[in-house]
């Protein structure tokens, strides 16, 4: 196993289970307690986790912090774009959707590009990038105004009062966290009320969120989880967060990214879409 790969496995464990110890993962992974020691200080460099004393925990950022767009990105790729390959199934030719500002949000724009006759309602610079470097003709992107996020999401009243005369078909939001507790969360106040118009102008909420937005927590609720009517995630999602999520949500759709094995998926095969 190469250390990148070793390095992902550990970060996944920590995410899981909220600390890991280095005999232990010396022992699971058949290397020595100083190569983990090397692993888990290159983590902790990229601020992916803390080192303590025989180990690590998961980093604890606070409920206002927000990575930009691009850092954001480059964590769970694979996962993202499994994600956003089973969300566009749901899209159909002439629809009216919007999408929130997010990586994965910006991972499907890609594939609804293709899809004739959309009219796309976006407050996410890249997803209207994305829309508009396809060059169909027959799409409408709009582009609401508003303040930009470090996510580069456009924000504030000016975006609100455009989203707020609008009938959408559906909406794919894109979420920094959710819990049980908090429902569906960000660290941006402003892109909370955003947030908020756009799944008061939606017929449907779609959300798309990897595992490791489960049990995260931003310092603003934008809806709670049984305002969602389909939540699509991943097989990473601890048996925890697929229980509760179940229960709350009108339809939990579990997918696998490449590399996940069968067995991680639910017994029971997700609803089709």
């Amino acid at each position: 196993m190469l250390a990148k790969q070793r390095q992902a496995a550990i970060l996944d464990r920590v995410r899981v289970a909220g600390g890991v110890r280095v005999s232990d993962l010396a022992s699971e992974f058949g290397v020595s307690d100083m190569t983990i020691r090397r692993d888990l200080e290159s983590l902790a460099d990229r601020g992916l986790l803390s080192k303590v004393h025989g180990g690590a925990t998961a980093a604890a950022p606070g409920s206002t912090d927000e990575p930009g767009f691009a850092a954001k990105s480059a964590r769970q790729r694979a996962e993202k774009a499994a994600i956003a390959a089973r969300a566009a199934r749901l899209v159909a030719p002439g629809m009216a959707v919007a999408l929130s500002a997010g990586t994965t949000t910006a991972e499907l724009a890609y594939r609804l590009a293709a899809v004739p006759g959309l009219t796309v309602v976006t407050n996410s610079i890249p997803v209207a990038e994305a829309f508009h470097r396809s060059g169909r003709a027959d799409q409408t992107t709009v582009l609401t105004g508003g303040v930009r996020t470090p996510s580069d999401a456009l924000v504030g009243p000016v975006a609100e009062a455009a989203i707020r005369s609008l009938h959408l078909d559906l909406l794919f939001l894109g979420v920094h966290g959710m819990s049980e507790r908090a429902g569906l969360t960000t660290p941006n106040l402003l892109e909370a009320e955003t947030n908020r118009a756009l799944i008061g102008a939606a017929q449907r909420v779609v959300v798309l969120a990897d595992h490791t937005k489960w049990g995260v927590v931003g310092i603003s609720s934008m809806a709670r989880l049984t305002d969602v009517q389909t939540l699509v995630t991943d097989a990473g999602l601890p048996a925890a967060g697929r229980e509760a999520l179940a229960a709350a949500v009108g339809e939990l759709v579990v997918v696998a990214a490449p590399g996940t094995p069968t067995s991680a998926l639910p017994a029971a095969p997700a609803p089709p879409l």
